[in-house]
């Protein structure tokens, strides 16, 4: 391999310098090489990555639902930058020992299920390259069906049309070029064009793609994780990337002076804290106390900061005391909302990133258990339950399975209950389960697909029963709750006959799309007529961080006039983005 490979016009343009520095310091292909070293595969590793986050807000954009959610591209992104993490100061030369480490990184930083099945791809790949310091075409091809083979594996109903049709896909055609040709270059141009013509088919096996007139988002981003390798197998250049569809934050061109956004969310604040002898837990509890989804990082002489507030300028004049600040970011949440973007559109190391565990004194006896909760009154409610630690996590927030796992290592207990508490993090949970189950605990995972379902796990939780017996009580006891969200559709769609705009109050009951209306409440009393609220015997209402507490008791006082014969429970839940949570029982 000789020339260079892969050299950007700036470092800025890559996801972190260090990929930038492996990019342009690799040399590159005449196209017929057989076996590549890890070296190599570094680069490919730099190179998908690299061209992953090029085109991550493109794949975010082929999301189906119109939900604030954990888009797909910047999950997938986040399990790429945690592969990437693992390798990227080394200088390994065993393929590998490259792969296994990638292998390594990307499970622990896993988010969302298309992160986690990214991450069994390369796992699979990596067991498929075992003591194998050099990599043929053949072995390329082996590892691609392994991978697919493991990712199978890993979804209880695996679904077609999805990343998993892709990536098996992609290994047929592979192991078809291995079979006539020895390149590499030639079996990876196979691969890429094989999952490129996956990725248009997957609408024709997923009919909900089909009526949105979108490929498969997980699927997509497989495919510039897959084409990364390829250019940078190949030495080509990198051209920028498309444009994408996603709206544009609104500027003050664009804002009407007579008829502004509503403030919900306030401003997303972050920076870098420098010192000598800075106090991060003084730090990190003052913006806990005076904000939301604080987030606080770092040593004695550097404190990164992400914090969410209503007035900007009160953390860093907090801030300013305390040392010298740099990298300020100060993003009006509000005004990206209304420009069609979802508040956590503000991405980066921390405003990813869900919170720390929040661990509790009580615990259920014996057996420990660990519950996501989507905001801070959720989070009290799930402690006053007896549960032992709280990841702060949900719809918006994925946690890693390294995030989940640091929650289950944290309690004392050999036996734990994992509660996802949202479907997106229902293979993270599983995957955590995994992997402290390897480590000696014993770890089940009760699939709770929103916050009123693991409540209502919790409450069927007995003292004097073992783990499977827990287990089995707790997962029946999902089944007897329904699950109203009511939040504002950050996308255009048409779902189930319903038509939705930017911008409209929606709800979901059950995780479908059901109704739409001009009002939260609206919607509210919508949901509680399709969940047959009058034939139940307890309503409990659970209200966002942008609802104060008068409207939520208000609004409990006219569900109270149309269900006076349930008991009706009003509480702050704190979510971030859902007006409301419902649950009826």
């Amino acid at each position: 391999m000789s020339d260079t490979l892969l050299r950007p016009d700036s470092a800025s343009a890559w996801p972190d310098a260090a990929a930038a520095r492996s990019l342009s310091s690799m040399p590159a292909s005449n196209g017929h090489f057989q076996q590549i070293g890890g070296g190599d595969l570094k680069t490919m590793i730099a190179a998908g990555y690299a061209w992953l986050d090029r085109h991550k807000e493109l794949v975010n954009a082929l999301n189906v639902f119109p939900v604030p959610d954990g888009d797909t591209g910047t999950n997938m992104f986040m399990t790429m930058r945690a592969a990437w993490r693992e390798i990227d100061q080394s200088d390994e030369q065993d393929a590998s020992r490259v792969a296994q480490a990638v292998a390594q990184g990307a499970l622990m930083g896993a988010r969302g299920n298309s992160g986690v099945i990214l991450s069994q791809i390369l796992r699979g790949m990596a067991h498929a390259f075992r003591h194998k310091p050099t990599i043929t075409a053949a072995d390329l091809a082996h590892g691609l069906r392994h991978g697919s083979d493991t990712a199978y594996k890993g979804v209880v109903k695996p679904v077609e049309g999805t990343i998993l049709t892709v990536i098996r896909q992609a290994a047929d055609a592979a192991q078809r070029a291995a079979a006539v040709g020895d390149s590499i270059a030639f079996v990876l141009a196979h691969t890429v064009q094989a999952a490129s013509d996956a990725v248009e088919q997957t609408p024709t096996l997923l009919p909900v793609l089909a009526k949105a007139g979108v490929v498969d988002s997980g699927g997509k981003g497989l495919f510039y994780i897959l084409e990364g390798m390829q250019r940078g197998l190949n030495g080509e250049a990198m051209p920028q990337p498309t444009e994408s569809p996603a709206a544009a934050p609104l500027s003050s061109a664009a804002l009407d002076p007579y008829n502004l956004p509503p403030i919900r969310y306030g401003f997303d604040v972050q920076f870098l804290l420098w010192g000598t002898d800075l106090q991060v837990d003084g730090i990190r509890r003052w913006m806990i106390e005076n904000g939301d989804f604080a987030l606080v990082e770092g040593s004695a002489t550097m404190v990164k900061v992400h914090v969410h507030v209503f007035d900007p300028s009160a953390p860093l004049a907090f801030a300013v005391k305390q040392g010298f600040i740099t990298d300020v970011v100060v993003e009006n949440m509000d005004a990206m909302a209304a420009a069609g973007q979802t508040p956590d559109d503000v991405k980066d190391d921390l405003s990813t990133a869900p919170g720390l565990p929040r661990p509790s004194v009580e615990h259920l006896g014996p057996i420990g258990v660990v519950a996501v909760a989507p905001g801070p009154g959720l989070a009290d409610v799930f402690e006053s339950l007896g549960v032992g630690s709280v990841v702060s996590g949900g719809q918006t927030m994925n946690p890693s399975i390294q995030e989940l796992l640091d929650a289950v290592d944290a309690l004392p207990m050999d036996e734990v209950i994992l509660l996802p508490n949202n479907s997106n993090i229902l293979m993270a949970a599983r995957g955590a389960a995994e992997e402290a189950t390897r480590r000696g605990k014993r770890v089940e995972v009760v699939p709770s697909r929103t916050a009123p379902q693991g409540i209502s796990a919790l409450l069927a939780f007995n003292l004097q029963a073992s783990l499977a017996e827990n287990t089995a009580a707790m997962t029946s006891a999902l089944a007897s709750i329904d699950t109203g969200e009511v939040t504002q559709a950050v996308r255009a769609a048409e779902i189930d006959g319903l038509v939705v705009q930017v911008g409209d109050v929606i709800g979901l009951l059950n995780d479908r799309l059901t109704a739409v209306g001009a009002s939260p409440e609206e919607v509210v009393f919508d949901l509680l007529a399709q969940m047959r609220a009058g034939d139940a015997e307890i309503i409990t209402v659970y209200y966002g961080d942008q609802i104060d507490a008068r409207t939520g008791q208000a609004l409990g006082a006219q569900i109270a006039a149309l269900y006076p014969e349930q008991e009706l429970e009003v509480i702050a839940g704190d979510q971030p983005h859902y007006h409301y949570i419902l649950s009826v029982e």
